[in-house]
């Protein structure tokens, strides 16, 4: 029996679904274990959890973003290769999403509320790069990636040195981002100049930011 070839409507109904379990559901069941599921919680100050909690909050909504960017380019890529190394990166990114939900639950806290904002920006912004082509949208992946890892291994310097269950988390992901970043530009993503990756940067700031606290 032959497979019936989604159409344009099934793809966006498929997004939308997507989109909805991500910012409004649970997250989805990781194809990993978190690295954090054997490490004992270690007992934190009020003021360390907080911060933990505020820190783990907008590694999720980076990959609430992470998720729509990539699920918005692999809607609008040109080249079937493309499209799929999107949708393999975006599994990948699952794992994350779940283990730092898990995290913040066991921190005491809640996801973001701003969260449904970020992934409509994001898919957004993904649709658009992979309508362009899909150089420009590899290599949005590869400078998103960046940008990422810069704010993991600042956290990384941040939370609580007793905190290493979250530790854990964030030193996994910042190993799978890299690997993201490096094989974008492999595929023949474009590199991007400085003065765009500073804007970047300014975005990603207002992000984690506002993130933190809501």
């Amino acid at each position: 029996m032959t497979q019936r070839k989604l159409t344009v409507l099934d793809q966006l109904l498929t997004q939308m679904d997507q989109g909805l379990r991500t910012v409004l559901g649970n997250a989805p069941s990781p194809q990993r274990k978190s690295p954090a599921i054997n490490i004992e919680d270690a007992e934190l100050s009020e003021q360390e959890r907080k911060h933990a909690l505020g820190l783990m909050r907008v590694n999720h909504a980076g990959e609430v973003c992470a998720q729509a960017l990539y699920q918005g380019q692999a809607l609008t890529a040109k080249l079937p290769e493309v499209g799929a190394q999107m949708e393999h990166a975006a599994e990948e990114e699952i794992d994350h999403l779940a283990w730092c939900e898990e995290r913040i639950h066991q921190l005491g806290g809640r996801t973001s509320a701003l969260n449904p904002l970020w992934y409509a920006m994001s898919f957004g912004i993904g649709a658009g790069a992979g309508l362009i082509s899909d150089k420009l949208s590899l290599g949005f992946v590869a400078a998103t990636e960046d940008q990422v890892c810069d704010h993991l291994q600042t956290h990384l310097h941040e939370l609580p040195e007793n905190d290493t269950k979250s530790r854990a988390i964030v030193e996994q992901m910042l190993v799978d981002e890299e690997r993201h970043a490096e094989a974008a530009l492999k595929a023949g993503g474009h590199h991007f100049p400085a003065p765009v990756k500073k804007v970047m940067t300014f975005v990603s700031a207002a992000m984690t930011g506002s993130s933190y606290r809501l």
